[in-house]
C-alpha cells in the first residue's frame, strides 16, 4: 500500500478514480496492487510511504480489537472498511506542511535499511503521520457489533504464519516471466502443473495477489513499456511483440496497468529522457 505526499508542483493522476489533478497539500492513497500513472504539469516532487498490507491489517486488528475475533477476521474487515482502492486526500498545504519534517526524518532513518535501534522512533513517526492522514480517508460503513464475534470463524494465532510458496505457483510464474508473448490460457497453465483451473487460481492468488492471467497482463505491459521507451517500434508492433494481436485491446490493457495510453507513455518517457 502507498501514501504519496505531494510536496511541490502538480500532476494529472490516472488510476481507478479516473483522471484527476493533484497539487501541493494532497496525499494519494493507493491500496495494494492498485495501478496509478501520472503526467507532471511541469514538475512535481513527492515522498512515497510504502506500507506492507499485512502490517496494515495488524494495525486494523488492534484498532478494532473489540469487534474482531482474530487476524483473519481483521483482513476481511479491512477489505470492507477500505473498499476504495485509490483516493486523493486533500489535506491542504498548511496541514501537509507540518508533516514534512516527519517524512524527512523517516526517509533519513530508512536510507540504510531497517534499524532495530531506531524501530520505535520510526513507529512513532509513522503513527503521527497516520493520525493526521487517516481522518481524510473515505471508509465504508461496516455492520459489526461485539455480539457478531460469536458467529465468526474459529480463532487462530494472532501472529502471522508464513506459508511456503507453492511450487506450482512458482512454476507458473516462471513460465509467464520467461515467455510472456506465448498464447497462455488458464487451462494450459493448469495442465502444465497438474492442477485444476480453480486450484491454480487459488494458489497463484495466494502467492502473487492476482490471477495468472492478470499477472501475465502486467508482465506484457511492463515489456511493452520498455519497448516504447527504448525502441522506435510502433504501438501496434510493440503490442505484437509482447503477445497482444489487437492494438485496441493492447492499448486498453496497457492503460489499465500503467494509467496512461501507450502514446502518452512514450511522449512522457521521451520528455523525461
Amino acid at each position: 500500500m502507498k501514501l504519496i505526499f505531494v510536496r511541490h508542483g502538480s500532476a494529472i493522476l490516472l488510476s481507478e478514480f479516473g483522471e484527476k489533478p493533484v497539487n501541493v497539500g494532497d496525499v494519494v492513497a493507493l491500496g495494494s496492487n492498485t495501478l496509478c500513472g501520472s503526467e507532471p504539469e511541469g514538475f512535481i516532487t513527492v515522498t512515497t510511504l510504502y506500507l506492507d498490507r499485512d502490517y496494515v491489517v495488524d494495525q486494523v486488528f488492534w484498532q478494532h480489537a473489540a469487534l474482531l475475533a482474530d487476524r483473519l477476521d481483521a483482513q476481511d474487515f479491512a477489505d470492507e472498511l477500505y473498499s476504495e482502492p485509490a483516493q486523493i486526500l486533500h489535506l491542504g498545504e498548511d496541514r501537509a506542511g507540518m508533516l514534512m519534517p516527519w517524512l524527512d526524518e523517516l526517509v533519513a532513518l530508512s536510507l540504510n535499511g531497517p534499524s532495530p535501534d531506531r524501530f520505535y522512533r520510526m513507529q512513532a513517526l509513522l503513527f503521527a503521520l497516520l493520525d493526521i492522514v487517516t481522518p481524510y480517508v473515505k471508509t465504508t460503513p461496516t455492520r459489526r457489533s461485539p455480539t457478531q464475534r460469536k458467529t465468526t470463524r474459529a480463532g487462530v494465532p494472532r501472529h502471522r504464519r508464513f506459508a511456503p510458496l507453492r511450487v506450482e505457483a512458482r512454476e507458473v510464474g516462471e513460465l509467464l516471466r520467461d515467455s510472456p508473448a506465448e498464447r497462455w490460457t488458464l487451462d494450459r497453465l493448469a495442465r502444465t502443473v497438474h492442477l485444476s483451473r480453480a486450484q491454480l487460481s487459488r494458489v497463484f492468488v495466494d502467492a502473487y495477489g492476482m490471477t495468472p492471467l492478470a499477472y501475465l497482463t502486467t508482465l506484457r505491459a511492463e515489456q511493452m513499456a520498455r519497448l516504447l521507451r527504448e525502441t522506435d517500434l510502433t504501438v501496434e508492433q510493440a503490442a505484437r511483440e509482447v503477445g497482444w494481436s489487437s492494438r485496441n485491446h493492447a492499448a486498453r490493457l496497457f492503460r489499465q496497468c500503467v494509467g496512461v495510453s501507450p502514446g502518452q507513455y512514450r511522449r512522457v518517457a521521451r520528455q523525461a529522457a
